[in-house]
């Protein structure tokens, strides 16, 4: 007898379809051992991280692509010290790396190192339509933003949407990771609602130790109470042991419609590179 699907897991197996990660320049050799199970042309995001030069991102672009996945660089504005420094690095990765796709944010300092205070001066540049970039990701937040309000973190991603569409690019918006998908349902909605229909990706944390997970998201300013603890199947009497993300990815699954767009999963692998490949694996064999 034929197996049969609720509408659930079928939203559920093509959610991971498209899955894309996360991975660190110290995380390539991870990446290498894990690369036969990851599907061929999978979008990879490297983050831009204090400490790391624009050499060292570059030979983790190359590896990725040596790999048969898709590089995404993040350029983080307030770290890019001139306009020559963000040109110079956009223009290599698509030559060296075959990079099309990058992802803009603003970073941490708060004091810019050159002439750009957010991301939306990078796009502006012109700098990614010139050198070929066919995608720039934007943050979404559906949990709230840490120094914006709700009414200016809507206007701020509807005008870098525009702006990337005007500009002949895709926006791609990636979300932050959260832990209460009922939260991120109401952001789609709201998101489609306000005539935003680009793609989205929601932001997942990999398998990860209890106090991991509650350790990033004090770092990254990510909501994470009581309720939603347990709404992402955690009980605060047990911090100790490793947490994935089904109940949270079997909610978001569940709860999506088409009138939500096209939504895709991207990974934050906390708990280790593999752990999160293993556990993509073993979602889709749910499907």
């Amino acid at each position: 007898m034929p197996l049969i699907h609720s509408p659930a897991s079928r939203l559920a197996g093509h959610i991971t379809d498209a899955c894309s990660l996360e991975v660190g320049v110290r995380d390539i050799p991870a990446l290498t051992a894990a690369a036969p199970r990851i599907p061929p042309g999978s979008t990879i995001a490297i983050p831009y991280l204090p400490g790391q030069d624009d050499d060292a991102r570059l030979a983790a672009a190359r590896a990725v692509r040596a790999l048969g996945l898709t590089p995404m660089p993040h350029l983080s504005a307030r770290r890019i010290a001139s306009l020559g420094e963000l040109e110079g690095f956009v223009q290599r990765a698509v030559a060296q790396a075959g990079v099309t796709r990058c992802f803009v944010i603003a970073g941490d300092p708060s004091t810019p190192a050159g002439p750009f205070a957010d991301s939306a001066a990078l796009i502006e540049t012109g700098v990614f339509e010139r050198a070929g970039i066919k995608v720039v990701g934007v943050g979404g937040h559906p949990q709230g933003h840490p120094v914006m309000d709700a009414a200016a973190c809507w206007a701020v991603l509807e005008r870098k949407c525009h702006d990337i569409s005007a500009r002949g690019m895709t926006p791609l918006i990636v979300t932050q990771f959260g832990f209460d998908a009922d939260v991120v349902l109401a952001w789609l909605a709201t998101l489609r609602a306000r005539g935003i229909g680009h793609p989205v990706r929601v932001g997942v944390p990999g398998p990860a130790g209890i106090a991991v997970l509650a350790r990033y998201a004090a770092l990254c300013g990510v909501s994470a109470c009581a309720s939603m603890w347990s709404k992402y199947g955690i009980s605060l009497g047990r911090l100790f042991g490793t947490a994935g993300p089904d109940v949270f990815v079997d909610r978001l699954a569940a709860g999506l419609t088409p009138a939500h767009g096209q939504v895709s999963l991207h990974l934050f692998p906390f708990g280790g590179l593999a752990q999160s490949v293993k556990w993509i694996e073993q979602y889709r064999s749910r499907a």
